[in-house]
């Protein structure tokens, strides 16, 4: 079963409300995460992504789910992360920025 290459903020949150195992990942640079941050997330910046892919070897069978600002990082890390043998890595669309918007207003906007 093809897992699609993007997952909407809705359907994350839900996941995450219902205890769905899965790896939730920020792919921004701390500095970012300084600012506004999803409860959850792990921080793992794209530019540490190469030196840190072991990290997700665990996550094999289960949603990987990779944030960053906008969308336009997270998609290229998940498509990355399917070269490296994580078929059902995903991007969150709209990133953080809709997050706030859309899931959790308490989260800051920047």
């Amino acid at each position: 079963m093809s897992v699609p290459l993007e997952v909407d903020c809705t359907t994350t949150n839900a996941q995450l409300a219902a205890g769905t195992p899965l790896f939730f990942v920020d792919c921004r640079e701390p500095d970012e995460d300084a600012v506004a941050r999803i409860e959850g997330a792990t921080l793992i910046p794209m530019s540490q992504l190469a030196d840190r892919v072991e990290e997700f070897r665990p996550y094999t069978d289960v949603p990987i789910i990779i944030h960053c600002h906008h969308g336009g990082r997270s998609l290229r890390v998940a498509m990355w992360l399917r070269q490296q043998g994580f078929p059902q890595a995903q991007s969150m669309a709209g990133g953080i920025d809709h997050w706030s918007q859309t899931i959790d207003p308490a989260v800051p906007r920047y």
